[in-house]
């Protein structure tokens, strides 16, 4: 993904009603500009269209998981309690069993 930065300024918009009027025009604009899209209901942002390259998409869509979240952040937990095993420990032990 790019590192340039966006503001609400520079940032196309659209209201929930014309997105759902005029939906493939706006992911027309999303993917051809490569600049998100922010979602408005009643003048509050509700949600953003975002352009999601394929090599970047399993980034992406673990990055939101909240499953993936929390996983993470238990890991993170466990490693700094020094409740891991590293690797070659591990291999190790399988080569044993």
């Amino acid at each position: 993904m790019s590192g340039k930065c966006l503001t609400l300024s520079n940032m196309s918009t659209v209201s929930a009603r014309d997105l759902g009027r005029k939906t493939a025009d706006v992911l027309d604009e999303v993917e051809q500009t490569g600049r998100p899209t922010l979602v408005v209901r009643n003048g509050r942002p509700v949600a953003a269209l975002v352009p999601v390259n394929e090599a970047d998409l399993e980034d992406f869509i673990l990055a939101t998981a909240p499953e993936y979240l929390a996983a993470m952040g238990a890991a993170d937990e466990a490693l700094a309690a020094g409740l891991t095993t590293a690797a070659a420990d591990l291999f190790a032990e399988l080569d044993e069993a």
